[in-house]
């Protein structure tokens, strides 16, 4: 027949097993774990403590009467410990007596006047392979544990560390689940134009920018990080987007920070996210951006406005790879691509101490410089018809198109704001035209006096729109590669140009496939 005190035990083990199997927080779990043990194992004062070191031990959480703030200072050494070692490789949990403490003295010892021969025991906490720390169980009774009550502490053991496993692997998996839904959102509301990034930058004819291309291209296969630097306005996130396509993580997240366009109080849980409670405000827990990333790439715009305290928080993450949150003692590790832009003469900014030199060489293990638009005028067509087919997008208007004397008046102007100017100029172009065809382009610059488009002699042929002369030219290097697109002698090598993106011009232009205009050309 069973005893009352097995029966309370089995409901205590039973409880025991409930806490195991809820995911929840580490610290809520502890503290239920610890109360339901009271009911099983008397004690004045139970410690768990985890590994914070190969060989050193430091207590998470303790309860009883005998608990004080002081005991969170302590630490201990296994090398000095040998018979707890030597439980933790058994796994069992064992009764210390006074001739133990004599031999090798407690570890309240300087803390707690325990007298000689109270109760003692250490418990293994484990899980599959796995050692998680220990439990200790201390009594002012001068009596030792009995074989009964050590046998079920090796169970309860057991059983916490399951659940702090199981507590741990629920976190992590909640962790990514936030990120994945995080991951998805970034993907459905990104700019459509970033999937465009490598055939706009592709098509580039100028030799400066063709050249910075090669690089991206070389680099985009690596996972070194990429500094690109440039004035204002040159295009440095499309080039981003385009080492991104290029490289293996093409089909993870690439997310962007611009580190100018945040208060300094915000940036740090911007890049690693925030738990609940970290500060006033914090109502849930959020994650950064190298977490969404992770996987990815992560685009850090405009570094050099930093501020130095987050650089070297950011310099840790690129050496270590890893981070904590903001409000948590939890290390997260992430795997990221960084890429960051700047305008800014970092070298400068370093000798200036405004930049740390460390982070500095950090990110600067591949270097791009991207041209300004004056030094890369013979990239003007591919821009424009860029800028334009985004207008069309964002507007639900157009096509347009640009006559050949307004992309000569392109040609020969400065561009001080770079790409980013010339779609405002096309963008004002678009709003006074309000609808398809050839665009007139107006002043310049906001203000600026207009210049008249000189308009045709009586009789004279209109002048052919710089999509007319692209499909000239298109024609002529079909027919010279006898109506072939693809491989070597093709219309693509002809024209320098990817074939997928001779192909998609070809369809834009009106000329259907290759295999259509080589029908024609036989017929």
């Amino acid at each position: 027949m069973e005893t009352k005190r097995t029966l309370d035990y089995r409901t205590d083990l039973e409880r025991a097993m409930r806490l195991a199997a809820r995911p929840e927080r580490i610290e809520a779990l502890l503290s239920d774990a610890l109360d339901a043990l009271a009911s099983v194992i008397p004690y004045d004062l139970a410690t768990v403590m985890e590994f914070s070191g190969v060989d050193e031990l430091k207590p998470r959480m303790y309860r009883g009467p005998l608990a004080r703030p002081e005991i969170a200072e302590l630490r201990l050494n296994l090398e000095n410990a040998p018979a707890v070692k030597e439980l933790l490789h058994q796994r069992k949990a064992r009764a210390f007596t006074e001739a133990d403490h004599r031999e090798s003295g407690d570890i309240y010892d300087d803390l707690l006047a325990l007298p000689h021969g109270h109760s003692c025991m250490v418990v293994p906490l484990y899980a599959d392979e796995e050692d998680l720390g220990i439990l200790t169980l201390d009594r002012v009774q001068c009596e030792t544990y009995s074989d009964e009550i050590v046998r079920l502490g090796t169970v309860y053991g057991h059983l916490i560390g399951l659940a702090l496993n199981y507590a741990e692997q629920s976190s992590v998996l909640l962790r990514l689940r936030a990120q994945l839904q995080e991951q998805n959102a970034l993907l459905l509301s990104a700019d459509p134009g970033r999937s465009r990034a490598t055939d706009l930058v592709e098509a580039c004819a100028s030799p400066g920018m063709r050249e910075v291309v090669r690089l991206a291209r070389q680099v985009a296969l690596s996972d070194a990080p990429v500094l690109i630097t440039g004035e204002t306005g040159t295009g440095k996130e499309v080039l981003a987007s385009a080492i991104h396509g290029w490289s293996r993580r093409h089909d993870r997240p690439m997310t962007t920070v611009n580190c100018a366009a945040l208060p300094p109080s915000l940036i740090e849980t911007e890049l690693f996210g925030h738990t609940k409670g970290a500060f006033s405000g914090a109502v849930r827990d959020r994650l950064g951006r190298f977490q969404v990333a992770n996987g990815g790439t992560l685009m850090l715009d405009e570094i050099g406005e930093l501020p130095l305290e987050m650089q070297a928080k950011l310099l840790r993450v690129l050496q270590e790879g890893a981070f904590q949150p903001v409000g948590s003692d939890d290390e997260v590790r992430v795997d990221v691509r960084i890429i960051a832009a700047t305008h800014v003469n970092l070298q400068e900014a370093v000798s200036e101490g405004r930049f740390r030199e460390d982070l500095y060489y950090r990110l600067c293990v591949f270097p791009l410089v991207v041209p300004p638009l004056r030094q890369r005028v013979d990239d003007l067509p591919v821009l424009v018809e860029a800028c334009l087919d985004k207008l069309q997008q964002q507007t639900g208007r157009g096509p347009w198109t640009v006559s050949g004397p307004d992309l000569t008046r392109l040609r020969a102007h400065a561009w001080p704001g770079n790409v980013r100017e010339l779609y405002n100029v096309l963008e004002r172009a678009t709003i006074v035209s309000g609808q398809a065809g050839p665009l007139h382009i107006g002043a310049l610059q906001p203000g600026a006096a207009e210049v008249p488009t000189p308009a045709a002699a009586p009789g004279e042929e209109p002048f052919p729109s710089l999509a007319d002369m692209e499909r000239v030219h298109f024609e002529a290097a079909l027919r010279r590669a006898g109506g072939k697109l693809y491989g070597k002698g093709g219309a693509a090598e002809l024209l320098g140009l990817n074939p997928s993106t001779a192909k998609s011009r070809m369809l834009k232009l009106g000329l259907g496939g290759a295999r259509s205009f080589k029908k024609s050309l036989e017929g």
